[in-house]
């Protein structure tokens, strides 16, 4: 596999691992403001989450544990999965799990430079991602970048007590800021 370490101007990017089976990963995703709009909604275990790190590894996934440059804290992940050479397109992810962090431009900064690796080192021509319509600040973040909305679903399943909507989005390499 390729999935190298990156660096960007305030985080370091390496391949989820098993140092980074922890018990503050494990609450991360068990925390309702951080798991409100994703398909995991918690119940999550040490032995789940090495599980589905194990799995990742066995199927080759890019997927990185974003960590502040300045004190090697993990603070969340990113991943593309998966990726389809036919189309050169893949799928994009994002986990930003530690809420003392939030708010400061780490997963702007983050998806910018997986963008620009998925770009410019894998020759890929598209990004596409799901995002729950309700989660404005990720939404906003996602047109921010370039993102265009391709489809609406229609109340595809509750999230924080609604009945919501899910957007499919893309990024074209043409539309890369």
């Amino acid at each position: 596999m390729k999935n190298i370490n990156l660096k960007s101007r305030r985080l370091l990017y390496r391949r989820v691992s098993a140092e980074h089976i922890s018990t503050e990963y494990v609450s991360w995703i068990n925390d309702p403001d951080v798991n409100m709009y994703l398909e995991t909604r918690g119940n999550y275990t040490l032995d789940l989450l090495k599980s589905y790190i194990d799995e990742q590894h066995k199927n080759d996934v890019y997927f990185w544990a974003i960590h502040l440059k300045e004190s090697n804290k993990h603070i969340g992940n990113i991943k593309i999965d998966p990726i389809d050479m036919e189309t050169n397109s893949g799928e994009y992810g994002i986990l930003m799990g530690d809420k003392s962090n939030w708010g400061k431009g780490f997963a702007k900064e983050a998806t910018m430079r997986i963008m620009e690796y998925c770009f410019e080192e894998l020759n890929l021509t598209k990004i596409t991602l799901g995002v729950i319509e309700d989660n404005m600040k990720a939404v906003s973040l996602y047109k921010n970048i370039g993102f265009s909305l391709n489809e609406i679903k229609k109340e595809v399943a509750t999230y924080n007590n609604k009945l919501s909507n899910a957007l499919r989005m893309s990024l074209h390499v043409k539309d890369f800021k």
